[in-house]
Formats: C-alpha cells, sequence, structure tokens
C-alpha cells in the first residue's frame, strides 16, 4: 500500500487563519469529488471557522478521563476503519492525554499516512522543536507542545499561512481570536507588534529555506549543474580599481528591478599574499555594497575567471556584472583579459554583463605584486623549458632533413635558453645554455657524434654561444625579478599610503584594521596581544578570524613585536621574510589605533563630567521660574498669617496651610527631579539590587495621586524582582503622575503587572490623547513636554528621571500605543532568581 501525503498548513502565530485554510481546502476536495472527513478540528469557539465545519463528516472522538476530568481525543481506529482518502487533523504538535494510542498527535498522522490515507493539518512556527529557545527568547513563553522538526520538513506540501501584525491584532480586537475578557492581556503579552513580527520573519525564513532545500535536493537527483533562475543573485567581480563603484551601483539597479534578488560582490586574491589592489578602495566599496544591501566576499584564486565562475556557480547565481577591461590595446596580446573568458567560459545558465565606466583603456597599471620569488610551478616549468626543450629540439632537427646552419641552430637553442630565463629564472637558463652546447657539439659540430671539435672556429662559435645565452639568460632574470619586485613594492605603497591616511583621518576601527591584516596575507586569525609587565599573562585586545585563539605570541604561525609588551599574532601560514616589512607597519599601526580607543574612551569620561557639568547649569537656568512660583506662594501665605491686620477665620487659616504645604509639597517634588536628573547625567546613580515584591512598592508609588485617579492590578503570584526599591517607587510614581496628568477626568489611569518568561513588566495605560510614533522617544528626554501644553506644573523631567532610573536597575521603559487610543508605559524588570518565573497563563491555541 503506498504512504499517504502530507500536507501542512505552517502559521506565524495563531489566529492567521490555518484551520480556516485547511477547511477551505476540505471544501474544494469534496467539490472535486474526494471522500475527505474530519478526524480532529478544535475551532476555539471562533464563529466562521465553526461555520466551515458544516456540510462536512467529522469522525466521532474519543473520550478519556484524566484526573478526573474528561477529554476527548481524536479516535485513530475510527479513522483507519473509516478509511477515508483524505483525513482533517488540526493542531500536528498537540499532545494527547495520557491513555491515548499515541503520546503526540503527529504519532497518530503517522499511522494514517503509513495506512495510505492522505492527511491535511496545521502547525504553527513556534512549535518547530529547533526553534524553541529562539521563540522563547522572543515571545518569554517556553512551548511545551513541540514537533520535529523533520516530520514537517519530511511534508509533501508546506503552504504559508501569512498575515501582518497589524491585521492580526485588528482581527484580535475584534473578538475573532480570543472572547473579550482576553483581548487586553493577550495584544499587551504574547501578541506584541515586535514578537508577531519577529515570529513572521521566522516562518518566512523556515519556509525560504525549506524551499531552498527542495530545489538543491532535486536538482542533486536530477544531476542538475545548471544554474536554475529561481532566484536572481547577482555577482559583481571587483578588482578594487575605481570602477567597482560603478559596477556595484549598475548591480543595484538590476536587483532593484525584480523582488528578492541578491548583491553579492566578489573580491579575488592570488594565493601568494600581498593583493594589488587598493585597500583603501576595496574598503569603500565594501561600505557601498553593504548600505545598498549586498554582501562582500574576499576569495583566494589564481586563477581569476575559474574561481570568479566556481563562485557564482557556487552560490546559484543568475547574473554576473564585470567593467570593461583597463587594458590599452597592446596588452591584449597577453589574453583576451577575464571578462572575455568568464564570458566565453560561462555557458548558457549565467548571463554576463560588461558595463562600461570612466576608466576603460586607461591602462591597469603593473601586474599583481608576487614578490621577489617565483612561483613553484614556474621554477618546474623553466627546467622542463631548459633541459627537456633542447632534448626536443634536437630530436627534431636530426629527423627533418634540412640543413640550417650551424648558425640556425645556435639561435634556436638560443632562444630556449632565453624562454627558460623567463620562465624559471638563472638556473634554469643555466642548465639551458649548458645542455644545448652539449647537444650542439655532440650532433651538429663536425665530427658528429663525438664530444671533440675539429674546426676552430666551430669552438669559438659554442663558445660564444655559451656565452650570449648566460649573459641574455642573467639579463631576462634580473629585468622579469625587478619587474615582480616594483610591482610588490607598488602593493606595499599602496598599503602603507591607505595606513598614513587612517592614522591621519582616524577613522579605522581596531577590528576592521585586524581584518585588513588577515584579507591582506590572506591569513585564518589576527590578534593583538599585549601584557602589563615581562612576566604578566598576555591579555587579547582584539581579534578577527576563525581560527584558534591565540594566547601567546609564540603560538602564533607569524607574530610580529610592538614595543616591549605587544605583539600582532597570525596564524594560517609562515609569511617570507619579504613580507614582514608590511607586516611591521600594520602592527604599529594596531598599536595607534588600541591608543586611540582608549585615549577616546577617556575623552568620552571627560565629556561625560562636562556634559553633567552643562546640564546642572541648565536645570538650574530652566526651572528658576517654576522654583519661584512655589516658593511665591508659600511667602504669600506665610505673610498673611503673620500679618497683625486681618483677623483671620480658621476656615481661611486653614485654606493658607493647605496652600503653603501644597507649595512645599511642589517644590520637594521639583528639587527631588531636578537632583534626580543631576546624579543620572553625571552616572552617580548606584541602585541597591534586592529581591522585591511589587504589591510592597506599586502601591506605595500611587500616593502622590488624587483618590480614584488610578486603579492597580498586581497580582500576588507574580515573582519577586531585582530591584532598588526606592528608585522603582520613584520611577512608578512619576510614570503615574505624568499618566494621570493626561487621562481624562472620568477615566482612571490602569497601573497592572505580570510575568512573561523571566521578565515583570508593569503596565500603566491612559485613555489620553496619546502620542505619534515620532516623538515617542523623545517624551524620554529632559525639559520634553509633549505638545508644549502640560496641565499643571513640571519642566518635563519626571518621564526622563524614570528612565534613567530603571535602566540603571536593568531594566527598560518604553512608550506603546493603548488600544482603542491613549498611551501605554511599559516598565520591564528582571524577574529574581531566587523564585522561578510565572509562566503566563495562555490560551490553548497559543499552548497548542
Amino acid at each position: 500500500m503506498a504512504r499517504g501525503k502530507l500536507r501542512i498548513y505552517l502559521g506565524a502565530a495563531p489566529g492567521v487563519g490555518k484551520t480556516y485554510a485547511m477547511l477551505s481546502e476540505a471544501h474544494r476536495r469534496i467539490e472535486r469529488g474526494t471522500d475527505c472527513v474530519v478526524a480532529f478540528v478544535e475551532h476555539h469557539d471562533r464563529p466562521r471557522t465553526e461555520v466551515m465545519l458544516h456540510g462536512l463528516e467529522q469522525v466521532t472522538r474519543r473520550d478519556l478521563e484524566y484526573r478526573g476530568t474528561a477529554f476527548t481525543e481524536m479516535d485513530v481506529d475510527a479513522v483507519l476503519e473509516r478509511a477515508p482518502a483524505v483525513a482533517l487533523v488540526d493542531e500536528l504538535a498537540h499532545t494527547n492525554v495520557p491513555g491515548s494510542r499515541n503520546a503526540k498527535r503527529w504519532q497518530d498522522v503517522e499511522e494514517l499516512l503509513a495506512a495510505g490515507i492522505d492527511v491535511v493539518s496545521t502547525v504553527n512556527i513556534q512549535h518547530l522543536e529547533s526553534l524553541g529557545d529562539v521563540v522563547e527568547s522572543i515571545t518569554g513563553v517556553r512551548q511545551k507542545e513541540t514537533v520535529p522538526d523533520e516530520v514537517v520538513r519530511r511534508a509533501d506540501q508546506i503552504e504559508l499561512v501569512d498575515m501582518s501584525p497589524q491585521a492580526l491584532r485588528r482581527r484580535m480586537a475584534h473578538g475573532n481570536i480570543y472572547k473579550s475578557d482576553r483581548i487586553d492581556a493577550s495584544l499587551s503579552n504574547y501578541f506584541r507588534p515586535g514578537n508577531l513580527t519577529a515570529l513572521r520573519e521566522l516562518a518566512l525564513l523556515w519556509v525560504a529555506d525549506r524551499v531552498d532545500e527542495y530545489l538543491q535536493q532535486y536538482r542533486g537527483e536530477h544531476n542538475i549543474r545548471s544554474t536554475w533562475q529561481a532566484r536572481e543573485r547577482i555577482v559583481v567581480g571587483l578588482t578594487g580599481g575605481p570602477e567597482g563603484r560603478t559596477l556595484i551601483r549598475r548591480a543595484s539597479r538590476m536587483a532593484a528591478k525584480g523582488s528578492g534578488s541578491e548583491i553579492l560582490a566578489v573580491y579575488i586574491a592570488r594565493s601568494d599574499g600581498l593583493t594589488g589592489a587598493s585597500p583603501k578602495e576595496l574598503a569603500v566599496q565594501r561600505t557601498l555594497v553593504e548600505d545598498l544591501g549586498g554582501t562582500f566576499h574576499h576569495v583566494i584564486g589564481d586563477d581569476i575567471p575559474a574561481a570568479l565562475l566556481d563562485f557564482a556557480r557556487g552560490v546559484n547565481a543568475t547574473q554576473i556584472v564585470l567593467g570593461s577591461s583597463r587594458r590599452k590595446t597592446w596588452q591584449y596580446v597577453f589574453g583576451p583579459g577575464v571578462g572575455a573568458t568568464v564570458a566565453r567560459d560561462s555557458g548558457p545558465d549565467l548571463d554576463v554583463h560588461i558595463v562600461t565606466h570612466g576608466e576603460v583603456a586607461k591602462g591597469r597599471g603593473l601586474p599583481v605584486a608576487r614578490g621577489a620569488r617565483l612561483g613553484r610551478s614556474r621554477v618546474i616549468w623553466g627546467w622542463l623549458v631548459g633541459v627537456a626543450g633542447p632534448t626536443l629540439l634536437t630530436l627534431l632537427l636530426t629527423h627533418v632533413d634540412a640543413d640550417l646552419g650551424l648558425a640556425n641552430d645556435m639561435l634556436l637553442f638560443l632562444t630556449l635558453t632565453v624562454a627558460a630565463a623567463l620562465v624559471g629564472g638563472l638556473i634554469p637558463a643555466l642548465a639551458s645554455a649548458a645542455v644545448g652546447s652539449l647537444l650542439l657539439n655532440y650532433y651538429f659540430t663536425p665530427p658528429l657524434h663525438l664530444w671533440t671539435v675539429s674546426n676552430n672556429k666551430n669552438i669559438v662559435a659554442i663558445a660564444v654561444f655559451v656565452g650570449v645565452a648566460v649573459s641574455v639568460a642573467s639579463v631576462v632574470d634580473l629585468a622579469a625579478r625587478r619587474t615582480h619586485q616594483a610591482a610588490r613594492l607598488r602593493a606595499e605603497a599602496e598599503i602603507l599610503s591607505f595606513l598614513a591616511g587612517s592614522v591621519l583621518r582616524g577613522e579605522t576601527s581596531l577590528e576592521a584594521l585586524l581584518e585588513r591584516v588577515r584579507e591582506t596575507f590572506a591569513m585564518e586569525s589576527v590578534a593583538l596581544l599585549e601584557r602589563a609587565g615581562d612576566t604578566d599573562p598576555w591579555t587579547c585586545a582584539g581579534s578577527v578570524g576563525d581560527g584558534r585563539p591565540l594566547e601567546r605570541p609564540e603560538d602564533a604561525d607569524v607574530d610580529m613585536p610592538v614595543g616591549d609588551h605587544m605583539a600582532l599574532a597570525l596564524s594560517g601560514r609562515v609569511l617570507p621574510a619579504e613580507d614582514r616589512r608590511v607586516l611591521a607597519a600594520f602592527a604599529a599601526q594596531a598599536a595607534v589605533v588600541l591608543d586611540r580607543q582608549r585615549l577616546q574612551s577617556e575623552a568620552d569620561q571627560a565629556r561625560t563630567l562636562a556634559e553633567g557639568n552643562r546640564i546642572r547649569t541648565a536645570l538650574l537656568a530652566a526651572v528658576s521660574h517654576d522654583l519661584r512660583t512655589p516658593l511665591a506662594g508659600i511667602k504669600a501665605a506665610v505673610s498673611s498669617l503673620r500679618s497683625d491686620d486681618v483677623e483671620w477665620s480658621d476656615e481661611d487659616e486653614a485654606e493658607l496651610l493647605e496652600g503653603i504645604e501644597a507649595g512645599a509639597d511642589r517644590l520637594e517634588h521639583l528639587v527631588g527631579n531636578l537632583l534626580d536628573m543631576s546624579r543620572l547625567q553625571t552616572g552617580t546613580v548606584t541602585p541597591l539590587i534586592r529581591e522585591v515584591d511589587l504589591d510592597e512598592v506599586v502601591p506605595m508609588a500611587l500616593g502622590g495621586v488624587p483618590d480614584g485617579s488610578a486603579e492597580l492590578d498586581i497580582p500576588e503570584t507574580l515573582p519577586m524582582v531585582a530591584v532598588d526599591k526606592g528608585l522603582l517607587e520613584r520611577a512608578v510614581a512619576n510614570i503615574v503622575e505624568n499618566a494621570v496628568k493626561y487621562a481624562p477626568d472620568e477615566t482612571p489611569v490602569k497601573v497592572s503587572a505580570s510575568a512573561l518568561g523571566e521578565r515583570v513588566e508593569i503596565r500603566v495605560v491612559d485613555r489620553g490623547p496619546g502620542v505619534p510614533d515620532s516623538a515617542k522617544d523623545r517624551i524620554f528626554a529632559p525639559f520634553q513636554r509633549y505638545g508644549d501644553a502640560p496641565r499643571g506644573a513640571g519642566v518635563g523631567l519626571g518621564l526622563a528621571v524614570a528612565r534613567g532610573f530603571v535602566e540603571a536597575m536593568g531594566g527598560t521603559l518604553a512608550a506603546e500605543d493603548t488600544p482603542g487610543g491613549g498611551l501605554t508605559m511599559v516598565l520591564t524588570l528582571r524577574a529574581a532568581a531566587g523564585r522561578p518565573p510565572v509562566r503566563p497563563e495562555l490560551s490553548s491555541q497559543v499552548t497548542s
């Protein structure tokens, strides 16, 4: 019997419409004549979902009792006995009640599939086993019911049911998901816009990976090596020249024409270490690529066209963008160039775009710096040309009936000697001269096939041949070495120029500089180590790369001392001696950058102190009027009481005393905020963290607002929080007073608290005019009062002080819109470690 097929509707969160989509699919299949039944579907009292069950055959569920409570589960035996073509099974990650046939519902589905029944099911992204930790870090809720990723990945079809966070929250607010008594709690906890956006991104990325995985699997099974243009990936080939910016912008315009296109800029450096490109220009191009949403890649390869094509096919690219050659016309005698070679070898699966630019035909400069030493492959080829070449030439001349004469024979042998010098250097050329002179003597100089020379003129000719060959080989080898040395020195000069410029501009960070060292010398990892004294242990001031961590300079493949107590350590390969000159410049620059960073840190501290002084001065200047107003009222009331000219009644005296008390309270509150703001600006707030119950602190913070203006909802089951009791009370008091100031007179401010994972939240909700998104951060700045027309007294310091106190305790304070209008202040604190966090009571749609 053939195995059944599994179709899964995957959602980012409860309420996006997975069950509705599954039932709609069932109705479509029944209309086509398919035998389809409902094995288990939970509508959760949602009217629109319940209506979709009408007209569908439902298999009777199995009744179970567990701990005195009755439950219903899917009856697997009944479904198998009914043997439909398609069965609808909702909530794939559900855990069955103990006593069921299987522990998990997905195991029930496996039985149905094994029996040849097609299954249509639903699951949320948060129930995938591999994403449990990620979802908990986002939402604060640990999903107890999960399904192995492999079960979902094996599905024959996966369809994403998507909905924007705003639309889902509107659906929630309209009562289409939960009942009205659970809407506010859900919107404030699990169904926050940030949570829903993150879950949606997780779902989209998971499905995209599943699609790519299936595509790669299909290509592998069918041995498809060509690129499939399922998604536009544009590779930009960079040389480090000034034309790179033009190519990147052109690729960005091409990518903008198609949705989901990617840009991958790649620079291919030769494997001999130092590059011939301008490091400064490459750094600018890297920044430009990242600003345009692309990625920058650094690849090592001696055959640039082949390396570029391998990279493009490896990332399944569809297009390659290259610039027109900068070579002059005569330079094409050395080959067709990278662009022409890539276009020739790209095949039908890759489109190659040659983009014109302002540097076309202006010359590409000296060859890439290779160092004074010739590579091993060139030396081997030099020996082959110098030794095997004369032998093959002798065989050719002795088996061809053509008497060219001794002079022409010598010229042919001399050509091979020059070629050996060009390819392999001086030593292969000298060997070629020696072998050529012996072969000329034995095969072409009378008497033949003897090592003697009968004619003195021939002796002179052979001697001249040897001398000329040695001289030409020396000159050619010297010229080749000087050319390579000049190219190397040019590359070194560009690098040193970049370093000098970065010193003057102060642009390079330590990590960026170390990354430049790693790329320049093709290393695995680079670290800057330092120690305080000769006997102190080494510490790492900064490191980059994926290699093994370096703890001492002795552990590195290359180390470059910088002074007595600092060293630059590199791992990956051993550098030749000539590379250490440039490495020493990098090491010195790294020490300078480290010193600059530390000086910058000290300057920031000094700036903070200066800013504190400035703030204190500004505070005194800004609140002079607000300080005088309560003082003037107090003085007037006291003067009136002390006056002998007026006989005050008991009611009048009480009213004057009440005014004095109100002015003193106002003055005390204002001065307290001023002092608190000054302490925050100077960094002198040191919280005394203790484990505290919120129901001991929050009620005390409401003493400064009128009776009935605030409603309190603090559950006793909340975990304790790790805070400074005094700072928390002041912060909550300022937040509540601000909310009461702007709330309507008949609508009290609601102060509630809830636990969310390892966090505890205090939410202060008002129904006032609210604050637009553009001003939500600005209201926490000192001296900021929204609308610049506050009701009551104040200088705009309450929220600034509150946020400062909360952040000093390791918490956060943010503003959100209140559903239906108004502003909600969300104060998030860390739960104390001594008591396990309380999981929020969520509906079955969230936890199952």
